[in-house]
Order: C-alpha cells, then structure tokens, then sequence
C-alpha cells in the first residue's frame, strides 16, 4: 500500500524535486519515513519520461541536498538515544534514506559520504562513529575510486580489529560487520582488499573479530554460483587455507557465540559444496598433508555423511552433559573409517579436523567429558592405523599435554582397588610407547624433545609429572635423546622438586632416571654430562646404592663404557670416546687442583656441588668394577681402578697434619669429598665388612685417620679461624669427628685411643677458650668466632657421647671437666657483636649465609644441647660440687632456675633451634609438676604456641613435633600430672584434643602422638621406670586418647583422595620403585592412628588387672560414643562421618570382645542389643549382629536377654527387626555350646514363625531365612514335638523355593539366600584382624578409604602384635567373594537412592499407591467419569516426571498435563503437592489430573511394567538418534519421561527409552526450561491425536 502511495503522490505531483523539499521541512519520523519511500521509487523507477536529463540532474541535487543536509546531521543526531522510539524511528528511516540517495547520485555522493566518514573517524569516533559507520555502509557498493576504497576498508578492519573488551570495542566491531562489511562486499574491488586484509599476510584478527566478519561477508565469499579464482564475485572462501584455520580456531574457542559463527560458517560452506555438487580442492601448504576442504561430485554422498556426523558431534558437544556426549563418541570412529585411505595409508581429510573435537573436548567445563576425551585420544594409537601426521605431533605436545596437566583426571575408576594404577596412567603408558614407534626415526629426537620440554615449560603439579615421567621410562629402549634431551630431562628434575610430596617426588626422579638410560644415545653425550644429571638426584628420595635403580645405572654404564661422547675438555685427545674410569680420574685429579692464585686464607667455603658429584662418580665406577668383575667370574677383586681414584685423595690427607701450608681450598675440597664418602651407608649389609666397595673405601681412609684428627684439632682450638666465613668450615669439620668415630668403630678399634686423645684435647682446649674473659669493652670478631667454634665442639662432643656409647668415652677426664664447665656456665648467654670487622672480612660477613643474629641463636642452642647431654647423663646435677653458693642450691631450685632459662630461650630461639630445649624440659618438668606447676603449664603453653606456629613448615614441623610430644607425653610427665589431677592434668588432656584437631587439617600430627604413647605405655624403657607408678597407668589416665584414635579418619576432599591413592599405587610398586626403600617411612597415613590403637588392644592380656580396667573402660566409652552419634542423628547417609564413626566403633569393640569377662558382658549386653534397635547402616548392622552372636556362643545363659528384643512393640521393632532375625540365621554358632538344644530351639521356632507373616516384605524375607536355618537343625536333632508342625513349614518353604509370578519376589529370595552374611560368613571361623577391617566393609559396599589391608598392619611396626597372635586372615572362601547387589530393610536413609535397577530397596513401592486396594482400572474410570461429566476428553498420554525436583516446575506441569488431558502426571513423592510453589502455579489441577508416586530409584521396574501394558517410553533429551520434534509421530499408549532440571535423563534410564524426541532450536542457549519442553512435547501429542480423531470421523 505504502508502494502505491507514493508511486501516485510522485505522479501527481509533477517536480519530484519540490515533492523531496515539501517533505523534508520540517522531518518528523513520519515525514522521514515518506521521504524514504519516496527516495526509495524515485531510485528504483529510472529517469522519468520526457526532459529525461534536466529533470533527472534536478531529481540529483535534490537528493544531494537530501543526503548533505538532512540525512546526514539526523544520523549524527539520532543515534546516540537509544531509549527514544522516535529518535530511532528518525535514524532508521535516514539510513535508508541516504542509501537510496546514493543510488540517484552515484560514485560522487559516494565519494563525497565517504570523505567526510573517514574524516570523522580519523578525528576519534566517538559519539560520531556510529553515523559515520553508517554514512559509509551506504557509500560502499558505488565507491570507484581506488584510493577512496582503500581507505575505507582500512576504516573497516581497523574498527574489527580494534583490541580491548569493552563494550564500544565490541559494539564498533559488531556495527562493522552487520553494515559496513555487507556493502563493501557488494563492491568487487572492495570485497577483495577486505579479504586480503582479514586473512592477508598480516595474519588475521582475533578469532572472534574475524568470525563476525567472515560471518557478515557470507553471502560474497560463499557464491552461489561456479567457484572461481578472479577477483569480485568469483572470490570463493573455499579456496583459501587461511579461511579454514580461522574456521578450526572458532570450533574451539572459549566463546559459545564464536563457535556458533564458525560452525554456521562451515555449514554454509558444506550446503553450497552439496548442492553445486562442485569439484575443487583447497590449495595445501606444501608437504605431504592432505588439503584442509576439498569436494568432489563422485563422492558427494560420502562427503555429506561425514560432515554430518562431524557437526553433529561438535553441536554435542555444546551441551557439556557426559550422558548426552557418551553415546556420540562411537561416530568419531566412524569419522576415521571415512577419514583414512587404507589402499594408500594416508590422510584423505586434514588430521586437524578431528583435532578440533579433541581440543573442544579437552577445554570443556565439564571435567568428565575431558577425561573421556582424553582417553578416547589416547586409545587411537592401540585400536586405529593412523598415518603420521606433523600436526598430530604438535597436537600432543600442545592441547593435549596441557589437559593432562589437570591433576583430577588420575583418578581411579570406581571399580579400581585402591593402589592400582589409575587407567589414564595406563593409557598414557601404553599410548607414548605405541606413537614413538610408528613416529618415522628422524622424527622421534625432535618429538620427545619437545614433549619432555613441555614437562618444564610451566608449574606441573606432582601427580601430572609423576604419570607423564612414567610414560617417557615404559618407552622401549631407543637412541634418540642428546645432550639437549638430557638438559630438559634435568630441568624437568627441578621442577619435580618444588612438590612436596616426597614419596611421589621421588618416584617421579627413579622414572625419569629410567627415561634417561632408555633414550640417551651415548655417542652424543658426555660422561660430564651425564653425571651432571645424575647429580639433580636426590640420594635420600631416588638414586641411591643398593637400590634396583642404582644396579640398573651400574649396568647401563658398565653397557655403554667406552661409548660415550668425549668430552671437549677431556685429557684423552687421542680417543674419540671416553671411559668411565678414566672420566673418574680425571675428575677426582681435577677436583683436588687448586689455582696457581690461591696460597693464602680463602674465605669462601666450596660449593658441596662438586663433591657430591665426585662422590657419586667414585662410587659408580667402583660398583660398575665390581659388577664387571662378578660376571668376569672373578672371586678376588684387587680394586685397582677404586685405588687409584682414591690416591689423589688419601696424598691430600695425609699431609693434612704436617703441611701447614696447603691452600685453604684445597683442604676444603678434600674433607668434603672425605665426609660425603664416610657418610655412604649401605642399604642391604647392616655390617659394612660385607660390603666390598665401601669397606674398600673406608680401610683405605683409616690411613689419614691420625693426620685428619691433627688438623681438625689445629683448626678448631687455635686462632686460624677467625671470620664469619670460618662458622662454615667449623661446621665441616664438626661433621667429620663423629664420622671419622664411627669409621674406627667400624674398621680399626686400634684408633679409638687416639680419638680419645683427640676428644680429649678438644674438650679441654674449648673449655679455655670459652673461660677465657676478655676484658675489653668492644670484643674482637675473631674472639667471638672462636668462642662460636669452642661452644659448637663441645657440642659436638656430646653427641658423640650420647650416640656412641661403645666408644666409652664417657671415662675421659675432659668429661668431668665439661659437666663441671656446664653446671657452672650461664644460661642463654650471647655474643655481642663485633662493633669493628677487619676490612679483609667484612666482604665475607655480607656474603655468608649466617647473619650475626643467626650465629647468636646457634651459640644458645649449643648450650642447650650440652646442658640435655649434661641432664641425661647426670640427672642429679652435680650435687658432689657444693663448694659455690650456685650449686648449694637444692635440686629442686636448680631445676626450676634451669626451667626459667628455657622459657626464656624459648622466646629468643627461632623455631627450627629450639629441638634441645624441648628435650631438657622433658627431664625437668616431672621434678618440678608438684612444686611449681604454674611454671610448668606456662613450658606447656609456649611449647604448644611454636607448635602450632609452625604447623604449616613442612621441613622443621616433623621434628619439633616429636621433640613436643617426647617432653609433653613423657610417662614421668603424665603420671605426676595424673596423680594430682590438677591443672597440668587438665593441660594435657586440653592438648590432646588441640593435636587431634591439627590432625584433621595436617595428617600424620595424631600418629606421632598415639605411636609415642602406645610404645612409651606397653614397652616402657629402663629410663622411664618410677617408683611411683606404673607406665600403664598412664593408659588409663589418658584413655579418650585411645577411645579418639579407635574412631579417627576424616572425610578427605577429592584432591586428598586423590594424593592417597597415587601414594597407594607407588607403594604397591615396592622395590621396582627406589622412591619406597630410601624414602623415610613416615607412617603419616590417616590408617595407621587407628591401626596403631588395634595393635595396642590386640597386645593387652585380659589376665592382667590393670589391662582388664582398661579394656573396660574403652569398651563402655566408645559404647558412649555410638550413642552420643545416634543421638546427634538418628538418620544418616551411607559413608557419611556419622556411618564411618559408628562402623570404627562397633570394628573396635569386636576386637575387645574376647578379653571381656562374664560379668562385664552382662552387665553391656542389653546396651548392645538397644544399639541393634537403631536405623543403622548395613554395616554397622553386620558388626553389631556378629558381637551378639559371639557373645551368646560364648554366654548361651543370656539367650533370655535375647528372645526379650523380639517382645518390642511393632514400632520400635519396623526398622530393627532384621537384625535379630540375622542372629537366628546363625543360631548354629549360637547353641554350638549348649547341651540342652530343644529348649532353645523351641523358642526360636515359635519366634521366627510369628515374623513370616508380617505385611513388610523383606521382614518375612529374614525370618524365612532364620526359618529355615532353625528347621533344619530341628531335623537333625529329630525333635518329636514339632512333628505336627512339618507339613506346614515344610510345605511353606518348599512354597517359597518355587516361587513363581512377576515381580521380584523370587529373584529376592534367591539373592537373600546368597548374599555373603548367610551363605559364606562363619561368624567364627573368621574372626580376624583382616575380616574386619578389610573384607567385611568391602563386602558391605563401605568407601574404599575405609579399608584396611593387612598390609597396612604390617608395615606398622612401631607396635608389634603378640607372637601368638592367631586371629590375622579372612578364609579364602570370605576373601574371594564381590559385594553383594542385596540391600538390607533398614539400611539408612539412603538406601532409596540407588540407581542400579537390580537392587531391592525396603521403601514400599508406590508405582500405584491405590493399586491393592481398588483395581487400577476401575480408578482410571473414576477419573475418565469424572472428566466425562465435565465435558473433557482423556488421552493415554502419561507424563513421568519423578527426575524433576523443584515444586515451581511440578506445578507448573501439573497444570499443563491436566489442560491437555493426560492420563497421569507421575511425581518422585506426592509431598510436593502440598508446597505452596506447586499449588500457586498448578491452581487445583491436582484435583482433576491423576498424580502417581514412583520415587527416581523404582523408574526402571515402573518403565517395565508400562512397556508390557503396551505404552512407547519417549525420552525428552538430544541424542545422536534422537527424532525431530516436527518428524515424530507419538503412538496413542505414549508415555512421556522428562529429565532432571541440571542433569537430563541418567545414562542408565537412557537404554530402557524407546525413542528420543528433541525440539530443534534456532538459538545459542542449548536447553529450555524442564517445564516449557515437557509442555511442547504434550501439546504435540494433544494436536497430533486430534488431528487423528477428525480424520476417524
């Protein structure tokens, strides 16, 4: 109409120029609106009839006019309110306005626009560069002039590719590509710069920028017509390579509405491809890859079917649900069979493709759907024939190893044991062996170069490196890796370090060590090289000797000897390779050189680098000689080549003592490489004359021994050392002397004389120079070093002393005269610090590692080390020197004084010195908890403040916590504390509880304390004996102790888990791994606090009175605390902490039961049988069962106690009852040891038979069960008075063994019988440590983290069990068995929950609540009468929608089904019809509509059921064969399942649907609402059926 209008307004009219200005003036939205339907004909109708040019040149100006000064200034004007419909109404209608005065005017107005656009753009945009943008969109497709065109599009891609995230950016970017872009596209010289500039050389915009605009230019780069290379229109997207990498980055990128644009893009692509059944092929980059799109008439079929399958799996994948992704992984499969020419092994599509889904996969949200992307990736290798592709390789080093970084992907499959390795390990393993070996061999260097490199290239965390380093060592043996291999193999070490699980770290080092001596080429690395990369090794964690690891290296360079690269400063010219023992030779030659410079004092200590690596090497070569020498077959091995490497050596030392004028580095060189050689023990020889190389090397040394002694001696009692520097060196020298003692112990007792003479010079010579006062006010450095170095010796001195007390020295004079020297000394003294330092030091001070502060801290903490010796020692201290008023203090005062000074050393220390001050707290405390027990509560506070101070230091914390728990848990500490029961008393009991706390957050603090006190308590030593009390007692006086270890175990969060289980494969591994036997066991696992308190009760002897108290009392506290845990809950989830704490109970008194006596288990019964009354987990059921029927075996006399349980009212017995009827079930055991049977039996009989009739039926299921154990010992024993019974039971159980009809009566029956509590379990006959802790909450389905192997029992030898110990393995019979699928009646409250479909729950099915007593028929007529009367039609549509748990949404169906007349609406529980959400949106449709309740865990019987009443089961979800909702013809019986608002329909609900519907979607959001699709899907059936209903009539 509009048309019309203006075609007879223009005719009429007469001057259309006049017409224009009538209507511009004034220019309303109304007014612009005209004015554009006008333009818009005088455009599209050519010039008119007559003076065709004058009037056509006037119609020009006109429209110039138009555009310059009206068009243009309401752009400007209009565009910025956005909330004025008018003002919009204006601006729209301008745009077209000025388009269409374009048209009139041509390329001048266009060029015109575009100037004045640009010159806008170029003076900042701002408010204006919306308008110009558009002034620009309507000058683009009649542009000419080159320049002019040029610059445009530069504007253009400028405004694409504008960087940043805000929102103008983004606006600017989008306004480009939904105008601009489109009409420059019409313009053929502007299409082409467009191209070239998004896709030139200078490399595209980002994807997302680029996308939008490859997205708007569509229609031009994807032709209808032929494909073909010129310019304009025969530009075709297809062609270009470029093109499809933007394609494959938008795939995957972060941003939903990029990849939408890229698969939009490709589509298009692929419909124009199908429908021009074209020929073309994109040009490749070069090289042997396939093209990146490619088509071909003879295929085209083919060609459709894969793209489909391929943009089905990518649009899958946009959901991030693993059930919908699941059953779509198979097609990629299929997309390999079309992707692969077996005739010619190669790629007919590029490899990227595919790698685009891998990589979508691996970024996923969804971390399932990561996992089985990777897992499906690395499984190509083992099932498919790939061919070798370049981009395969960097896919794996690139997108794949960064998803494998992601620690939680290691974790076990549920049906894994705990240690077994996790199957991405294994996958990983076996997928890195498979790829190298199909790899081409001048690939495979360059390949595990660049993946080894990506181990380093970021943080990995301990468990990604550990199954990446295990990867590289289970390569088969190949020589690929040089001397840049070996230095990324070393960086990777480092990065291992920064972990701080030992065990793993470890592991990870023997693995990658194994990698290095699988893929090393000898020939082109060094030995320097190779033995610096033996030395990023840690010795305490990985590489040590005696190991397997260790053997494994001596074998490889024993292998690879004169094979390695010659080093390029190696002494050999003449060989082009180099031994091992000459590499050694030279380097301990070259080691001991010292520079021609070097004469005088030299402040700076050596690096230990050097010596650890010489060391190492000596030893290697020497284990390599040796093995050499064993497979010669030679018995008598001379050690010629040990010799001589350890010649230059013993040439040094030996001149130690008499050549006062060796270099100061050189003698540092010598001890340190001295001292890293004595400190080499073996692993397997407890006696080091077994070990040929080490007894070698130290019978060798035994000849410097005397020269050694005389320097150390020289050095620390004279002035030589004298700067800060020199602390160092004393430290090196203090670490000899308690070496060199061992090494005389060892090799040669003829030498203990003269280390007594050397203890003996140096004790005396410290005690000078500490006595030594100097007078001056401002004390020299050099004095105070020395008085640092004699306060260090005599340190050291002691503990010699202390360690080695075969060496007697205890009976050297110098010992009085230190005991005297200490009693005397000050507490705490300092050093002040020097005011003036000697030029020649100061440089040394700055440098050192030890400030002045430092060296203080370590002068007190010496004091305190030889104070401890001075208290162990001589606990009396000193009383024989009376003659000072100091010591005619009492013993008492002296100790309290001594206790004040650690107090305050305490204060001053830092916390890693305060080890010695812990330790003669613990002397001192006992003497002093009577007297001055406030001082003592106030050590007990400081100590317990550093404690947990440094709770998160990993290196220290361990230590101190020891030295903490030694002096606060020390037996004389807890028994004067308990025997006054006062505050102190009250102090301890308060810190048991605060370790027990720390425990919960930092593992392993409660296993130090339980160990102590279990070991201290049962295995008292000779130094803790007291005439006061009885270690024992302790026990008692600290009981919740044991009670709180019985029960301890924390929840762990799923990283924790995740750690445990790693640590559980690594342990399994034993010897394999060198990780296990050099790293130190720490027995921190949660486990062994509990295992710890088992193996202390298995140890008590019921005999003795003391144990027997105890027992007891542990028994009545942990019943206490089952309780106290019903109490707090009377319903709680399976593995819960509340189920985990009543398990670890009833696990525990099950083990104290045997040392009960009569009377106790008298006095306890009744409370173990009201414990059976609760609604308890199955296994705590098991557990509580088996302690009543081991008590009435043992005790028949309390069977009356028994058969009272059974005389509850019904209430108290509906969840408890099974319980009981499972004792009868065992009533064998029960009467094994009564001579009366009959009597009992009887009883039994008349028991359990009342209980085959009750309603419920599982209950009837248990005391048939009972039954027939009970007759059947009836039977043998023949008794007469139940003989009138025989038919009846007889028949009836004969009855239940034939069971037949549907349901799952028979199939329960069945399973009851051979479930593992009553077909296999003897309650006695597995009594054992392993059944209960182990095999029975294994077969009771309890989490994993709950078991104890065995293992764990005997890896915990802190505490060991009783020789005699029986009670240890499960019967084979017991141990061999699964888990059950039988779920017992009261199971807890989860119990309904479950989501297999062959396990019987106790719930009572309510699938039809009506349906015993009115016929379901019937009821479905009183609904159909009902609606009848109402004039309502009823379909046979059901709607199920027991997955759906919000009431809004429930409600809302309600009302939908009730509108459209379906024939029920199924809900998981009909409570939520009282909610008020419901009923507000339902408004009374639960009044009309029929609601049935089949809770979610009943779905799958209530599918079955309605399957064989005839009804289709149709899924709401997307699948791969799921039908489109338009396509889908619903049969009349349909019933309808919805799924879960978060979740959809659970995968195993998913094979019991007939079909899936979906409804298809045009928009970026994957799912509607639960309500609206359900509503779609019933409406489509409604219409459906009435469209048939009117076609019948």
């Amino acid at each position: 109409m509009e048309v019309v209008l203006a075609d007879a307004l223009l005719a009429r009219g007469g001057d259309p120029c006049a017409l224009l200005r009538a209507v511009c003036a004034p220019l309303s939205a109304e007014r612009a609106e005209a004015l554009r339907l006008l333009l818009q004909r005088l455009a599209a109708g050519g010039p008119p009839p007559g003076e065709a040019e004058a009037e056509a040149e006037a119609v020009r100006r006109a429209a110039w006019e138009v555009a310059l000064e009206r068009c243009r200034p309401l752009l400007r004007g209009g565009e910025g309110a956005a909330g004025c419909g008018e003002r919009l109404r204006l601006a729209r209608a301008a745009r077209g306005a000025l388009r269409h005065c374009v048209q009139l005017c041509g390329a001048p107005l266009a060029a015109r626009l575009a100037g004045d656009a640009l010159a806008e753009l170029a003076a900042g945009g701002g408010a204006g560069a919306e308008a110009a943008v558009e002034a620009l969109a309507a000058a683009a497709p009649r542009l000419e002039e080159p320049a002019l065109v040029a610059r445009c599009v530069a504007a253009a891609l400028a405004l694409v590719r504008e960087e940043g995230e805000g929102e103008e950016a983004a606006a600017a970017a989008a306004l480009v590509a939904g105008r601009l872009l489109p009409a420059l596209g019409g313009n053929g010289a502007a299409l082409r710069r467009v191209w070239e500039g998004l896709l030139g050389a200078g490399g595209p915009p980002r994807a997302g920028r680029a996308l939008l605009a490859l997205s708007a230019l569509a229609d031009a780069l994807l032709p209808r017509g032929p494909p073909g290379p010129g310019p304009g229109p025969g530009l075709d997207a297809r062609l270009c390579p470029r093109f499809w990498r933007v394609v494959q980055e938008g795939l995957t990128e972060r941003d939903g509405l990029c990849r939408k644009r890229a698969r939009y893009l490709l589509k298009r692509a692929l419909d124009l491809s199908g429908g021009q059944r074209a020929e073309l092929r994109c040009p490749t980059d070069g090289g042997d890859e396939p093209s990146l799109f490619w088509w071909s008439a003879e295929k085209n079929e083919k060609l459709l079917q894969f793209w489909e399958t391929y943009i089905l799996i990518m649009e899958t994948l946009e959901g991030n649900q693993i059930h919908v992704i699941k059953p779509v992984l198979p097609k990629l499969n299929s997309l390999y069979e079309h992707a692969i020419s077996r005739e010619k092994g190669c790629w007919l599509f590029h490899p990227s493709w595919h790698m685009c889904i891998y990589k979508r996969m691996f970024e996923s949200e969804n971390k399932t759907l990561t996992k089985e992307g990777i897992l499906h990736f690395l499984e190509l290798y083992e099932t498919k024939h790939l061919p070798n592709s370049l981009g395969f390789s960097e896919f794996v080093v690139g997108p794949l190893m960064d998803a494998l970084s992601e620690s939680s992907l290691y974790s076990r499959t549920p049906g894994q044991l705990m240690g077994a390795c996790p199957p991405l390990g294994m996958r990983l393993q076996k997928f890195l062996a498979t790829y190298l070996m199909l790899l081409p061999e001048e690939e495979k260097g360059s390949f595990l170069l660049k993946f080894i490199q990506k181990m380093t290239s970021r943080h990995w965390c301990a468990v990604p490196i550990l199954f990446l380093s295990m990867a590289l060592a289970y390569i088969p043996a190949c020589k690929v890796l040089g001397t840049e291999g070996l230095h990324a193999l070393r960086d990777v070490l480092q990065c291992t370090m920064i972990t701080h699980q030992i065990l793993l770290r470890g592991a990870a080092q023997c693995y990658l060590l194994q990698t290095a001596m699988h893929l090393t080429d000898v020939e082109k690395v060094s030995l320097p090289e190779v033995s610096s990369f033996l030395l990023s090794l840690r010795p305490e964690e990985s590489l040590r000797r005696d190991t397997m690891l260790w053997m494994e290296l001596c074998g490889w360079l024993q292998v690879n000897d004169r094979c390695f690269r010659k080093s390029v400063t190696s002494d050999f010219e003449y060989q082009e390779t180099s031994s091992l023992c000459q590499y050694v030779r030279s380097l301990v030659g070259e080691y001991l050189k010292t520079p021609a410079t070097e004469t005088g004092e030299n402040c700076f200590m050596p690096d230990w680098f050097e010596a650890k690596l010489v060391a190492t090497m000596i030893l290697l070569a020497a284990d390599v000689e040796q093995m050499r020498n064993k497979y010669s077959g030679k018995s008598n091995i001379e050690w010629i080549e040990l010799e001589a490497f350890l010649n230059p050596l013993l040439d040094v030392l030996m001149k130690l003592g008499s050549n006062a004028y060796i270099p100061t580095l050189k003698t540092d060189k010598s001890l340190q490489l001295l001292l890293k050689l004595l400190q080499t023990r073996s692993l397997k020889c407890s006696n080091t004359q077994d070990d040929g190389v080490l007894f070698f090397i130290w019978k060798s040394l035994m000849t410097a021994v005397e020269s050694i002694l005389e320097f150390v001696l020289r050095r620390l009692t004279t002035n030589e050392l004298s700067t800060v520097g020199d602390l160092d060196r004393c430290d090196l020298y203090l670490a000899l002397i308690p070496e060199i003692v061992n090494l005389c112990l060892q090799v040669s007792w003829k030498r203990v004389p003269s280390i007594k003479n050397f203890i003996l010079s140096l004790t005396n010579a410290s005690i000078r120079n500490l006595q030594d006062r100097n007078c001056e006010e401002e004390p020299k450095l050099k004095e105070q070093i020395k008085k640092v170095a004699s306060m260090a010796s005599l340190t050291a001195v002691c503990e010699i002393m202390d360690r080695k007390p075969e060496a007697h020295l205890e009976s050297l004079p110098s010992v009085d005269a230190l005991k005297r020297f200490i009693s005397f000394s000050q507490f705490n003294e300092v050093l002040k610090k020097p005011s003036y330092i000697e030029e020649e030091s100061s440089l040394c001070e700055e440098t050192t590692s030890q400030g002045w502060g430092k060296i203080v801290a370590r002068y007190v903490r010496d004091q305190w080390i030889c104070l401890r010796f001075i208290l162990n020692s001589f606990p009396t201290l000193a009383p024989e020197y009376e003659e000072t008023s100091e010591m005619s203090l009492s013993t008492v005062e002296r100790s309290r004084k001594i206790l004040q000074s650690a107090l305050e050393a305490l204060n001053i220390l830092p916390s890693d010195q305060v080890l010695p001050v812990f330790d003669c707290m613990k002397v001192l405390v006992p003497k002093l908890l009577n007297s001055s027990e406030s001082l003592c509560i106030e050590a007990f506070d400081l100590a317990w403040k550093i404690i947990s101070s440094l709770s998160n230091t990993q290196l220290i914390f361990w230590s101190n916590l020891k030295a903490f728990v030694q002096f606060i848990f020390d037996t004389e500490v807890l028994a004067v504390a308990a025997s006054a029961k006062g505050q102190a008393y009250a102090k301890i009991r308060e810190i048991i509880f605060k370790l027990i706390d720390m425990s919960t957050t930092k593992t392993g603090v409660f296993n130090v304390v339980l160990s102590h006190c279990c070991q201290s308590w049962i295995f008292p030593t000779v130094d803790e004996r007291s005439a006061l009390t009885n270690a024992f007692l302790n026990a008692g006086n600290y009981c919740e102790l044991i009670t709180e270890a019985c029960v301890f175990g924390t929840v762990f969060r799923r990283d924790q888990r995740l750690i445990q289980d790693v640590h559980a494969f690594i342990e399994n591994l034993g010897e394999k791994c060198a990780a296990n036997v050099v790293t130190e066991s720490t027995n921190r696992d949660d486990h062994y606090v509990r295992v710890c308190a088992i193996k202390f009760l298995c140890l008590l002897d019921g005999s003795n009175i003391l144990h027997k108290t105890f027992v007891e009392d542990i028994f009545i506290k942990l019943l206490d605390k089952d309780e106290l845990v019903s109490r707090s809950r009377t319903r709680y989830y399976a593995n819960s902490l509340q189920h985990r704490i009543k398990n670890r109970v009833w696990q525990t008194l099950l083990v104290l039961l045997p040392k009960l006596d009569q009377n106790f288990l008298c006095g306890t019964l009744d409370r173990v049988f009201q414990a059976g009354f609760g609604n308890n987990q199955a296994s705590v059921k098991y557990f509580i069962e088996w302690i009543v029927i081991l008590s009435l075996h043992k005790y028949p006399q309390y069977l009356n106690k028994f058969w009272d349980c059974f005389c509850y009212d019904e209430e108290k017995l509906k969840t408890s009852i099974c319980t009981f009827l499972s004792v009868l079930s065992h009533f064998d055991i029960v009467l094994q040891n009564t001579s009366e049977k009959k009597p009992a039996l009887k009883k039994a009989l008349i028991v359990v038979l009342q209980w085959c009739f009750n309603h419920n039926f599982s209950v009837r299921l248990y005391a048939l069960v009972a039954l027939k154990k009970i007759w059947g010992m009836c039977r043998m024993l023949h008794v007469e008075e139940f003989e009138a019974l025989t038919p009846v039971i007889e028949s009836s159980l004969q009855q239940v063994e034939n069971m037949h009809g549907t349901g799952n009566a028979r199939r329960n029956w069945q399973r009851i019988q051979d479930h593992f509590f009553f077909a296999t379990f003897h309650p006695l006959e597995d009594y054992s440590l392993e059944t209960i802790f182990y095999t029975l909450p294994r077969l009771s389905e309890l989490a994993e983290d709950e078991w104890i192997s065995l293992s764990k029992f005997d890896r915990f030898t802190d505490i060991p069990l009783p020789p005699a110990f029986q009670w240890y393995h499960s019967r084979m019979e017991l141990r061999d068995l699964k888990p059950s699928d039988w779920s017992q009646q009261d199971m807890g409250s989860n119990s309904a929950e479950t989501h297999s479909q062959t396990e019987w729950t106790d719930v009572q099915k309510k699938i039809i609540p009506w349906k015993n007593s009115t016929p379901s028929l019937d009821l479905e007529m009183v609904f159909q009468d009902r609606a009848a009367k109402l004039g309502k039609s009823n379909s046979r549509l059901i709607v199920v929608a027991s997955l759906i748990d919000k009431p809004t949404n429930l409600g809302g169906l309600c009302r939908t089904s009730e509108i459209f007349g379906a024939s029920a609406l199924v809900v998981g529980s009909l409570h939520y019809i009282q909610d008020k959400q419901f009923q507000h949106l339902s408004v009374s449709a639960e009044q009309w509509l029929p609601l049935v309740e089949v809770k979610p865990s009943q779905l799958v019987d209530y599918l079955q059921q309605k399957k064989t009443e005839g009804y289709t089961i149709i899924g709401v979800e997307q699948t791969a064969k799921s039908f489109d909702l338009t396509e889908y013809c619903f049969p009349e019986k349909s019933l309808l399942l919805l799924g879960n608002e978060h979740e959809g329909i659970p995968a195993n609900l998913m094979h019991h649907l007939d079909v899936c519907v979906e409804i298809p979607q045009q928009g970026i959001i994957r799912s509607l609402n639960v309500h609206v699709s359900g509503a779609l899907l019933i409406w489509e059936y409604t219409r459906q059926q009435v469209i048939k209903q009117k076609q019948q009539k």
